[in-house]
This record gives C-alpha cells, structure tokens and sequence, in this order.
C-alpha cells in the first residue's frame, strides 16, 4: 500500500474520513484528485457537529479481564480531541460513521444520560461499585462546555453518593472541582489524567485537540493539592514515539502529585492501523517503517492484537524494555503511594436521594 506524502491535515489525528465497515457500498477517493485538491488548495475543511441522541442505557458493564473497571458509562460518542491511536474509534461505526475523521467531527451529545444515570442508581437490586466516566470517550472533551452532561452526571453521583472514576486528558475537569471535592470528602471518586508525552510538538502530532502537556501537569497539581486521588495514565507508549519519554513521564507526574501511575503498549486493532499508519506517514515520514516495526514487534508481528492479557502489555524484547523502565520508574517515584479504593458503602442509604432514617 503506497503512502503519497502530503502535508499533515492540522488540527485533526485521522487524515481521511474512512469507510464504515458496516456499509454496503463505500466511496474511495482516487489519489489524482487528492493530489488536485493539495495542489489547487480545495482541501476538504472538516469542521465538528454535534447530533443529540437518546439512548435507552448509560451504564456498560465492562467484561475485558484487561481493563481496569467494571463499569463505565460515556456522556459523548465520538471524540474531538481526535488522538490518532484512539481504540475508541472503532465503536464509531457501530452508530454509522467512520472511524476516521467522522470519529473526530460527528459529535454525540447523550442528552438524557443524567437521568439514566438517575434511574439506574436507584434500581433495588444495583450494590454500588464504582463508575467510570470515560471508558471510551471523553467525558471532558469539547463538547461538555456547551452541554454539561458530564456535570450534570456528577451531581447524579453526589446525590446518591455513590463512587465514581474519571478519564480524562482535558483540563476542564477542574472547572468540577466543587463538585470533585464534595464526592472526595465521601472517599467517593478518583481521577485518572491521560499524559502521553513531555514534548508539546509530539503531543500536537498525536492529540492535536487535547489540553497541553503543562495544563495537565498543572490539572494533577492541583487536583492533588486539594486531596483528590489521581492516577496518571501514561499510554499509550507508542515504541519510537514516546516510549523514551517512560522515567521523565514518571517523575514529572510524581512531582505534580499523582498517586500512582498506569500504562498500556499501544495497539493498533481494527480501523485503527490503517488511520495510524497513513498519519505516520504525513507526520513523521522519516521515522514511519521503523515505529510500525516496532510495534508489530510487541505483538507477534502485527499492528493488530485482540488476545486478552497480552494486548495491553505487548511482548517480546521491546514491549519488555518498556516494562522495565515502568518497574524502575515506580520503586523510584512512587514508593509509599498508593491510589485508594473508593467508598462502596454509602450509596444503599441515599438510594432515594435522601439519608434514610427509617
């Protein structure tokens, strides 16, 4: 498959809209007239909408034995933030879009997620256990300016106090903070914050729509400083991109506060390898054959890699230097840190919102 260097599309990860897998007929630009469009300066500008919906459900129960929850829930479908590694891309054709730049410019707003929220919290037969906000998508990403649904879902869990975990690599998670601290009293909620490099110009490239290294650093600073837990997220390492960034990372969020630190070896399922492969190639052209070797060496010679327990890990001699690097930087930074389990035990007598006394 032949990778024709253009320019890199600004402001966006995917580099082309791509064709939803689920659809009976597709539509495939020729390279001639992308080359016309380079050329006369008709490039396509792709610009974000948002659709709102209404589900029938909000709360997911999360089977994989390899990721770290067991219940998530995810105000927005799609993701502006437009992370060119980004899983979550795939579960964009499940609603009828592409994975490419439909995942990034297709917005949806789950308007009545507060009160699914709500329903679901008060069922009699539901024992608390904690809910992740953002198990696939943002929960802070643009969007939530205007709409609010990720607020409106905390005030839910505060009401009912139960626990809840956040996702996130967006600084507007501290425009919560009142409400972060109220549910921090109660034991009652984590914050996980996404760092995948210290170098600005890597993480323009990788998460062209997503806070600043140093609003992150600063967003774990004072999340910290007021007590609430937070865990750093330093994935995906991307071997040949970030993965020598893994102690600097380590320390810088130590510094900032973190509790402790988690990571994944990125990979490349489904639609993903196609979209990551064809923005390596624009952005960093020179580097590109060596970082997919790479990669396909921590997962047995493919971008791809669905085998539970393994995915997230990799292995082989690459994705072990990586693990040793993490092994390091936790004796080194983290001794005695520890993130808290969340509070179960207040949730079953608020379930009618209110303590009850009888």
């Amino acid at each position: 498959m032949s990778h024709p260097e253009r320019e890199i599309r600004k402001g966006r990860g995917a580099q082309s809209r791509q064709a939803n897998r689920f659809e009976a007929l597709q539509e495939q630009p020729l390279e001639d007239f992308l080359e016309h469009q380079r050329i006369s300066g008709e490039s396509e500008k792709v610009r974000t909408g948002y659709l709102r919906v209404h589900p029938k459900t909000i709360v997911n129960k999360v089977t994989s034995p390899d990721v770290g929850m067991s219940y998530s829930m995810n105000p927005y479908q799609g993701c502006e933030h437009g992370c060119v590694y980004c899983y979550a891309r795939n579960s964009h054709e499940y609603w009828g879009y592409g994975p490419g730049l439909d995942f990034e410019s297709k917005i949806l707003v789950k308007e009545n997620a507060p009160a699914l929220l709500d329903r679901f919290l008060k069922r009699r037969s539901w024992k608390a256990a904690p809910i992740v906000l953002s198990g696939n998508t943002d929960c802070y990403q643009p969007a939530e300016r205007e709409f609010g649904v990720t607020r409106a879902c905390l005030e839910i869990f505060h009401r009912y106090r139960h626990p809840v975990g956040i996702i996130t690599k967006n600084a507007l998670v501290l425009r919560d903070m009142d409400l972060l601290t109220e549910l921090h009293a109660d034991g009652l909620v984590g914050v996980n914050i996404s760092v995948t490099s210290l170098d600005e110009s890597t993480r323009r490239l990788l998460e062209p729509r997503t806070a600043s290294i140093a609003k992150r650093l600063e967003t774990i600073r004072k999340l910290s400083d007021a007590g609430i837990p937070v865990n750093a997220m330093l994935a995906p390492i991307i071997p040949g991109i970030n993965s020598h960034e893994v102690m600097d990372m380590a320390r810088a969020v130590a510094d900032a506060g973190a509790r402790s630190f988690g990571f994944t070896v990125v990979r490349l399922n489904g639609a993903i390898a196609g979209i990551f492969t064809e923005w390596l190639h624009r952005a960093m052209p020179d580097r590109a054959g060596k970082i997919l070797s790479q990669i396909r060496a921590c997962h047995g010679g493919s971008l791809n890699d669905s085998r539970f327990g393994i995915r997230n890990k990799g292995e082989g001699a690459v994705a072990s230097q990586i693990h040793q690097l993490a092994a390091i930087a936790r004796k080194k930074y983290f001794a005695g840190r520890k993130f808290p389990e969340l509070n179960t035990s207040l949730h079953a007598a608020h379930k009618s919102g209110q303590w009850e006394l009888f």
